[in-house]
């Protein structure tokens, strides 16, 4: 057996970087933007006032101060009119301001009568006008970055209508096993759901790839190598089940007979142990074991890094995080263990019940507590690493 960091370093040796597409904003949200982008204008373009109000020189403000107003700015209507002295005009939000005028007072503080307004009360020191560039200027630049709404709306004010990102990996997603039927079948009375490869979809689609369902492949050689047929044009096959050493445990030896370049079998690891990955021609292969928390555990340690590796981001763990227990934690084995826990107010806590077939636990979970080999008891209040999910 390797380590888990071992085995994720021979993962990322698997990995070849999908290249890059143009799409559209519209497609753009969630993807990883591989290169720069820069903004070829200025936001705002011009000086444009905040408020609704009236546009005027500075300098006529004073105690009952009383103005002719001359004209309208409206957003995309601006005013070809200049202010001059006891002058004003009639301002919209987002209009550019006038010509003149270096100042806005809201509509609250003013009384109308006819073309004359009076400016009521403190005006404060506001000024109600947004600078030109205030939010950014030509030649500002987004680093790459996986692409948040916010992210979108500036590339679209920066006047970008299109984004280069990372092509999205596809992950060919293969369930193994004859106990196996799809969601709303009728199970026979020694079978069971195919829930690994719809959790592993879910997973895969969030972390940036575009994970492909292949059909069940039962236990016989001729049903699997099908099935590993079907996952022609992908960038990383994902069998789940059969990778154990049990007689009907057929993925090792299927994928050796497809000419399979190996790089590891079975993984220090508590669930997930009995893991193997290589490479069969162009395609990486990644096998998981069949228990469901083992299997998307693993999809979180191992794949999720290898999706963003693929995207061309920097090959590494998940990221960790530490917090402090609120409830005691035995000593741990010889094996790395991903401790499913929930984050509380007071800590983490980990469910007492870590059995890798326990969907329901998973699912309440927020975390996994890190424990390393051989790692002492731990007591409330001990801060330990932690991954989120």
């Amino acid at each position: 057996m390797i380590s888990v960091a071992e085995a994720l370093e021979r993962l990322f040796g698997l990995v070849v970087p999908t290249g890059t597409q143009t799409v559209p904003l519209t497609e753009a949200a969630g993807r990883y933007m591989t290169a720069p982008a820069i903004a070829d204008r200025t936001q705002p373009p011009f000086a444009a006032s905040a408020m609704d109000g009236y546009a005027f020189r500075d300098a006529d403000l004073g105690a009952n101060a009383r103005l002719r107003v001359i004209g309208e700015a409206a957003a995309g209507a601006g005013s070809d009119k200049s202010v001059g002295p006891g002058e004003a005009i009639r301002i919209f939000t987002g209009a550019p301001l006038p010509q003149g005028a270096d100042r806005v007072v809201i509509q609250e503080d003013v009384t109308r009568d006819g073309d004359m307004i009076s400016i009521i009360g403190d005006v404060g020191n506001s000024f109600h006008i947004r600078p030109m560039g205030a939010d950014f200027k030509a030649g500002h630049q987004l680093d790459p970055r996986v692409l948040t709404p916010g992210d979108v709306a500036l590339l679209a004010a920066m006047n970008l209508p299109r984004v280069t990102v990372a092509r999205k990996p596809v992950i060919a997603l293969l369930p193994t096993g004859n106990e196996l039927v799809q969601p709303g079948e009728d199970p026979g009375p020694d079978q069971v759901i195919a829930s690994n490869s719809y959790g592993l979809h879910a997973l895969l689609a969030a972390a940036g790839a575009a994970p492909r369902m292949l059909p069940v492949a039962r236990d016989t050689t001729a049903s699997l190598e099908m099935a590993i047929g079907l996952a022609e044009g992908a960038d990383l096959l994902v069998t789940i089940g059969g990778a154990s050493v049990g007689d009907h445990d057929l993925v090792g030896a299927v994928t050796e007979r497809l000419g399979m370049d190996r790089a590891f079998y079975k993984v220090a690891m508590r669930p997930g142990k009995p893991l193997i990955a290589g490479r069969i021609g162009g395609m990486a292969m990644v096998g998981l074991p069949g228990n469901p928390v083992s299997a998307m555990v693993c999809g979180t340690i191992f794949l999720r890094p290898m999706v963003r590796a693929y995207l061309g981001q920097p090959a590494a763990p998940e990221p960790r995080q530490h917090a402090p227990l609120a409830a005691p934690l035995p000593a741990n084995g010889p094996r790395e263990h991903y401790m499913r826990a929930t984050l509380t107010p007071e800590g983490l806590c980990a469910d007492k019940r870590q059995d890798s077939a326990l969907l329901s636990v998973l699912a309440a979970a927020g975390a996994l507590i890190v424990r390393p080999p051989g790692d002492a008891a731990r007591e409330i209040g001990e801060e330990v690493p932690f991954i989120r999910l």
